[in-house]
């Protein structure tokens, strides 16, 4: 027994230091374990997600590719005049709606109006002119303020809207006071789809009237030369 304590009190120091070292070394791995284990987990959870997000884009890519044929095949569509829930109406009442969703677009872009004047069926329209019977118009001219972006969108809505308009006139000048808002003078044509059964031709006003009696006035004929007996002279008839 002796012997035993002898060769136990020579490598005592050793002994304790393998077994201070083991210990050491069970802490470390029963530290490092769930390290390691939420470390393999973040790699697999990113594989995960970098393959939704690869799944994720391409259908993005997609999406957008669908809206750029949708977008390319509705500019290459012709838009329709817009019809009134009731026909028969006066251009008035039948623009009324239409006209509704033009100022509706002008609060949603932040537009100022200074002033609006309203024209219907202009006579100098071209459908006004050759197609009354089929078509309203209402002619708008309006005084505006706006900044550079929002009168870009405005235009941008208006290129959009379903139903066929005309922007028939556009003046824009900078603010002096502010170079960045635009003082803008436009003008559109809104149209509406006609009954014909209840196109009623307007009455011609007193110049039209006098102008068509005055085409269709006969010419006085030029004086003949008479003889005495009441027949006409052969010197005339020459």
């Amino acid at each position: 027994m002796e012997k035993y304590n002898i060769y136990f009190k020579k490598f005592q120091v050793a002994i304790m230091i393998f077994v201070a070292a083991i210990l050491t070394i069970a802490f470390l791995i029963y530290k490092t374990v769930p390290v390691v284990q939420k470390i393999i987990d973040i790699q697999e959870q990113q594989k995960t997600q970098s393959a939704s997000l690869a799944d994720a884009e391409r259908k993005l890519a997609d999406l957008r590719a669908d809206a750029e044929r949708r977008k390319v095949e509705s500019e290459n569509l012709p838009k329709l005049f817009f019809k009134p829930v009731n026909m028969g109406l006066d251009t008035e009442a039948a623009i009324a709606e239409e006209f509704a969703e033009i100022l509706q677009l002008i609060r949603e872009n932040k537009i100022k109006t200074r002033s609006i004047v309203y024209e219907y069926d202009p006579k100098d329209d071209n459908f006004v002119k050759n197609v009354p019977e089929k078509y309203q118009v209402c002619r708008i001219t309006a005084e505006m303020i706006a900044n550079y972006s929002n009168f870009e969108n405005f235009l941008r809505d208006l290129y959009k809207h379903e139903h066929y308009l005309e922007i028939a006139k556009i003046e824009i000048l900078p603010y002096e006071k502010n170079k960045r808002i635009l003082l803008i003078n436009m003008q559109i044509k809104l149209y509406a789809q006609r009954d014909p059964s209840t196109y009623i031709p307007p009455a011609p006003t007193a110049e039209e009237g006098a102008n068509k009696s005055g085409d269709s006035s006969t010419k006085v004929p030029s004086p003949q030369k008479v003889d005495t007996s009441g027949g006409v002279s052969p010197e005339a008839t020459q």
